[in-house]
């Protein structure tokens, strides 16, 4: 009895860190950032990498954990930024959004299985809800705050300029994480 409990909490002691680490890793990439109306960063390649290598449970707990760290102030969005006011402002519907794709990767992973050609096709998925969220978001505070805007107008700012450069990110954190996924293996051993 006494070694399962020791297996389990040397697997949960594992899997907390590696979850800590993703989110840091997240929020290191949100760092490497092109200022725009919606900044181009890099934390989409990590959530993208996150998911790949921590699998749907420990990656979306990964960026659940950045999320919560930026609501309480700790500056791991874009620009050094945080705080709940960031999540709640125009552009928080994308942040948010992080968590559905994993959801939606998560879900999609246990349903079709672990090959890569389906992980690329569930990152497709959690990113088409992802855009989908966040601009209705953005629709929904811009017209609280402004009085509305065209949905063409809301998707040539927040989504069109993003989609090449996102496709782009998961095609790298595919090829990544199949260099990195042996040695994450062997780690755990």
């Amino acid at each position: 009895m006494e070694k399962t409990t020791a297996v389990k909490s040397k697997t949960g002691a594992a899997d907390l860190a590696l979850t800590a680490l993703g989110a840091v890793l997240i929020a290191l990439c949100s760092y490497i950032s092109i200022p725009a109306a919606v900044p181009f960063t890099m934390q989409t390649f990590a959530v993208f990498l996150v998911l790949l290598l921590l699998g749907g449970k420990r990656g979306t707990g990964a960026i659940a954990v950045y999320l919560l760290l930026g609501a309480f102030g700790v500056p791991v969005f874009s620009g050094f930024t945080g705080g709940i006011g960031h999540l709640l402002g125009l552009t928080g519907g994308y942040l948010v959004g992080f968590l559905l794709l994993g959801l939606v990767y998560w879900l999609l992973t246990v349903v079709w299985g672990e090959k890569r050609r389906w992980q690329g096709v569930a990152l497709g998925a959690g990113i088409v809800l992802l855009y989908a969220f966040g601009t209705l978001w953005y629709l929904l505070v811009y017209a609280r705050r402004s009085g509305g805007a065209g949905v063409f107008s809301v998707l040539s700012t927040c989504v069109f300029p993003f989609v090449l450069p996102d496709l782009l990110k998961m095609a790298l954190a595919l090829l990544l994480a199949n260099r990195l996924q042996p040695v994450l293996t062997r780690l755990r051993r």
